[in-house]
């Protein structure tokens, strides 16, 4: 019944399976990815019809099942919603490689599909679902041009490890994924802790030399097993006859795209592009045609004039950075606000401390744990000069907000150092050219004004790439157009000391090493540069946390007293919360942090939770509320929740005939303590007690009182 097909590889130390053949038949391809014991089923289909769309309509979706590690999901439906940040991350970590590959003319709807079956909670499965695409796509017949090869890569000791599990990469100083042809390197996404370029680039040789191993696999399944190659439609007899009729506008559109203000250039680009398509027939199919023709004219004119004079659109050479303004404390009540702009790119960026009650709790396959530290990118329509629609953050902000995460982490103080938990947000109110750099500036300088120590700045640069046959130039600071029309996006982020997050995304089949290097050493001078126009508005932390955000003071209490703190469900912190004000978190091990802008609040919610912890002694003095009264005497509270009896005896020096001559319920006392009855009750006394000041009197008023 099943015709299967298996290729297995020692990859790693660990066994790489892919097997085609039993599952998802219907697919035009579909791979199921063993690796350890993780287990990523792969699926590509494209649509037999080609689209209309003027671009190539590729669709990514990766999914992990909550079986797959044994659970039952949360919430009220108790199954899988709407897609994690996670699973959007990896969607993106597995279309950006693979989009390159299509062949030019093919433009049907195509959609990936990787599903998480297993989860062994040792193996992440990004690279078995990464791999399994491209294994999928190589059979399908589907025009891709691949395989591609993906490998993670770690630093621990100083040595590379080639797929490092889970346990190992949260020890390990690095956190690469690389993809890439047999040729060159197609895509890498990395959290660094400030390494050098020679390791980053070393780091990014090893993967891509492990990649090459899977990339034969593939090829070896596929000579077993591939379908068909589709056949591809032919480039349009109009096009000749276009490309012949646009020539009389080139040198227009060489002059608009010398206008230096993106919106001004736009305008004149799209006056010129209205011209050129007034000169054709106007039927849909040669308009269509035309649009295209057009956008290679574009292109052209932009990627020759670099090569060929070594200035860009704005008039910059290849190396210098745009104009920097940055400027922190913008928004007074805000924890910490900056506001980084770089030529036509701006980032609005916000700082908010909080406390332990304020993190994020992400409930992953590999368990449920908590975040302090969350950053949200958002890119709304007018900072690009259009009207849209306002929703949900996409695949976009998500993807930018986690390449900023990763550039800033690195440097964050650990909690036991800064104990808050904190938010950034950064609005992005300008684009021409990586905002998402523009974040990772914005964020270091709102950090370190919000009182932030970081270990060092962070700055982020975007590098860009034309290469036609042998020639070739690496761009610093890329404009959106040098982004939309040139062969690579390369974001660099760090310190002065190193590498904090790298991204690179190529357009083309590959690049080489020597370009990988090239651009690495331009962005390590753009990064000192950008640095250097940051340190004009602040060179580091503030000493201290804004004044409107909360101030944390941490104490430990014994381990056996945090149910007396608690109280029975937890009415006794509840009660200190709502009567001081403060926000108070309590750890497993008696840590107690106690969270209040108002420094009132907070002493008097300290005092409190102190005093419910401290133990009596004997000798000392303390204030107490008279609780309950007897004819023996009176029962005060203090301490927090201890009680203690002042015998009628001890409630003033002489005769007392009735206790309610001294004392009434809810009066307040000072009361020493004189010691522990055979029941250990505590025995307290008000003689000799300034009920002002809590003083005893001197030995000689003492003994007068004693007379009288």
């Amino acid at each position: 019944m099943f015709n299967i097909y298996r290729k297995e590889i020692i990859w790693g130390g660990r066994k790489l399976i892919l097997e085609t053949g039993k599952i998802a038949r219907q697919a035009d391809g579909a791979v199921l990815v063993t690796y350890g014991e993780s287990v990523v089923l792969c699926t590509a289909v494209g649509s037999k019809q080609k689209s209309k769309f003027d671009f190539f309509p590729l669709t990514v979706n990766y999914q992990e099942k909550a079986f797959a590690a044994g659970k039952i999901p949360g919430g009220f439906f108790k199954r899988e919603g709407r897609p994690s940040e996670n699973e959007t991350l990896v969607s993106r970590l597995i279309d950006r490689p693979i989009r390159p590959l299509f062949h030019p003319s093919y433009r049907n709807e195509t959609q990936v599909v990787a599903t998480v079956l297993s989860h062994d909670l040792e193996n992440d499965p990004d690279i078995a679902a990464l791999v399994g695409a491209s294994a999928a796509l190589t059979i399908s017949g589907i025009p891709f041009l691949g395989p591609i090869g993906a490998a993670r890569v770690g630093y621990i000791d100083g040595q590379y490890i080639l797929n490092p599990t889970i346990a190992q990469t949260a020890e390990s100083k690095l956190d690469l994924v690389v993809a890439g042809t047999t040729e060159g390197v197609l895509m890498v996404e990395s959290e660094a802790s400030e390494l050098t370029e020679e390791i980053m680039l070393g780091a990014v040789a090893f993967g891509h030399a492990a990649a090459r191993e899977v990339i034969q696999a593939i090829i070896e399944l596929a000579e077993l097993c591939a379908k068909e190659p589709w056949a591809l439609t032919e480039e349009p007899a109009e096009v000749g006859a276009v490309r012949g009729k646009f020539q009389s506008v080139a040198g227009e559109l060489r002059d608009a795209y010398k206008i230096v203000r993106k919106q001004d250039r736009y305008a004149a680009v799209d006056a010129v592009k209205q011209k050129a398509l007034a000169l054709l027939e106007g039927n849909d199919a040669e308009l269509a045609v035309g649009s295209k023709v057009f956008k290679d004219f574009e292109s052209d004119i932009v990627r020759g004039n670099v090569l060929d004079t070594g200035l860009r659109i704005d008039g910059r050479d290849t190396k210098t950075v745009r104009p920097i303004v940055a400027e922190v404390g913008v928004l007074k009540r805000a924890h910490g606000s900056a506001l980084f702009t770089r030529g036509e790119t701006q980032a609005l960026v916000v700082t908010t401390l909080g406390t332990g009650q304020d993190e994020q709790i992400v409930d992953a396959l590999e368990g449920e744990y908590r975040e302090n530290f969350m950053l949200h990118y958002n890119f709304p329509p007018y900072s690009v000069g259009e009207a849209g629609r306002m929703g949900s953050p996409g695949r976009r902000e998500i993807g930018h907000g986690k390449l900023a995460w990763r550039s800033i982490h690195p440097v964050l103080p650990s909690k036991e150092q800064f104990p808050y938990t904190i938010r950034v947000v950064s609005e992005i109110t300008e684009s021409n050219g990586s905002s998402s750099m523009a974040t990772v500036c914005g964020t270091s300088l709102a950090l370190m004004d919000g009182g932030v120590p970081l270990s060092s700045p962070v700055a982020g640069i975007a590098m860009g790439l034309i290469k036609e046959g042998d020639r070739f130039a690496v761009l610093t600071d890329i404009l959106g157009d040098e982004d939309h029309l040139g062969d690579m996006d390369f974001k660099v982020a760090g310190t002065e000391q190193g590498i904090t997050s790298l991204q690179m995304d190529i357009k083309i089949t590959s690049i080489t090493e020597e370009i990988m290097k090239i651009a690495l050493e331009q962005a390590r001078e753009g990064r000192v540069h950008i640095l250097g126009e940051m340190a004009k508005a602040l060179a580091g932390a503030r000493g201290e946390v804004n004044k409107n955000a909360p101030r944390i003071t941490t104490f430990q209490i014994p381990k056996d007293k945090i149910r007396e703190v608690i109280g029975t469900g937890g009415k006794v912190i509840r009660e200190i919360t709502e009567t001081t004000g403060a926000k108070i978190d309590i750890e497993d091990d008696g840590t107690i942090k106690v969270a209040a802008v108002d420094e009132t609040a907070a002493e008097a919610a300290i005092n409190w939770i102190k005093g419910i912890v401290a133990e009596p002694e004997v000798g000392k003095v303390y204030s107490g509320k008279v609780v309950k009264a007897v004819d023996f005497g009176a029962f005060v509270n203090f301490l927090g929740s201890r009680d203690g009896l002042v015998h009628i005896s001890e409630m003033r020096p002489g005769r007392v005939a009735k206790v309610a001559d001294v004392l009434k319920v809810g009066d307040e006392v000072k009361v020493k303590v004189l010691g522990f009855d055979d029941r250990g009750k505590i025995k307290l006394s008000m003689k000799f007690i300034d009920q002002q000041t809590g003083a005893e009197l001197p030995r000689d008023e003492q003994r007068q009182a004693d007379a009288n």
